[in-house]
């Protein structure tokens, strides 16, 4: 199994300067996988699957499985765990920054911000993903790339107030039990983190029509769960 940091190092090696060597998956690194594979004649899609790991590292073919990028989202939003809004008037430059990135408007942290934060986990990741026209809103997502079940790192999204209302929440699925999902996501207590959602308030889960099709196993996390309030 190669780390985003190693197949950085590697790229940067051969001519193909990926950025930062920081282990973060980012546009710069996926830009720089995408120029490797149309130099080396694989197909162009930013990913590093076993066709293209095979090309940068020699040996055999390596399972998709243990692709570091299968899930990338979930890497972006492990990574971000923590970040919270400022207290007081102020926002935190970074959340404001992923909306900037992003274009679309975002006037303050005092809009629920679950929604951006799993638009800014794909579109940092995943390139060519399409979003909804509007991220923002927690049950647009219900809507994106293919259904599918709950699995580790898909989106879900929940319904607040009324199934039948407009108000939602939205993450990344990293677990579940009898009653419960296991959600990472945004506007969590304010802040990045890891909470229990119950499935009876599930609207949809969906998966990235880009993204790698392999074995989902449990996302692993240091981070302390809680039962904090959702956006």
């Amino acid at each position: 199994m190669k780390t985003v940091l190693e197949i950085q190092t590697r790229l940067k090696e051969l001519g193909y300067d990926p950025g930062p060597l920081d282990g973060v998956r980012g546009r710069l690194t996926i830009n720089a996988v995408k120029r490797y594979q149309q130099a080396m004649h694989l197909t162009v899609d930013g990913i590093v699957g076993p066709n293209t790991l095979r090309s940068l590292f020699g040996g055999p073919l390596v399972s998709e499985v243990f692709s570091p990028d299968a899930m990338p989202w979930l890497d972006e939003a492990k990574r971000l765990m923590g970040t919270a809004e400022v207290a007081g008037s102020k926002n935190n430059p970074v959340i404001m920054n992923w909306a900037e990135q992003l274009d679309v408007w975002y006037p303050s942290e005092d809009t629920p911000w679950c929604g951006l934060f799993v638009a800014h986990c794909m579109a940092s990741s995943m390139p060519d993903e399409p979003l909804p026209s509007n991220p923002l809103g927690a049950r647009n997502w219900a809507t994106f790339g293919d259904k599918c079940d709950i699995i580790d790192g898909a989106v879900a999204v929940f319904w607040r107030g009324s199934p039948s209302g407009w108000l939602g929440h939205v993450g990344f699925v990293t677990g579940q039990t009898t009653s419960n999902i296991e959600i990472i996501g945004g506007n969590q207590s304010d802040k990045v983190s890891i909470i229990q959602m119950p499935k009876s308030r599930l609207l949809a889960t969906r998966w990235p029509k880009t993204a790698l099709k392999v074995d989902r196993q449990t996302f692993g996390s240091n981070a302390q769960m809680t039962n904090g309030n959702e956006a």
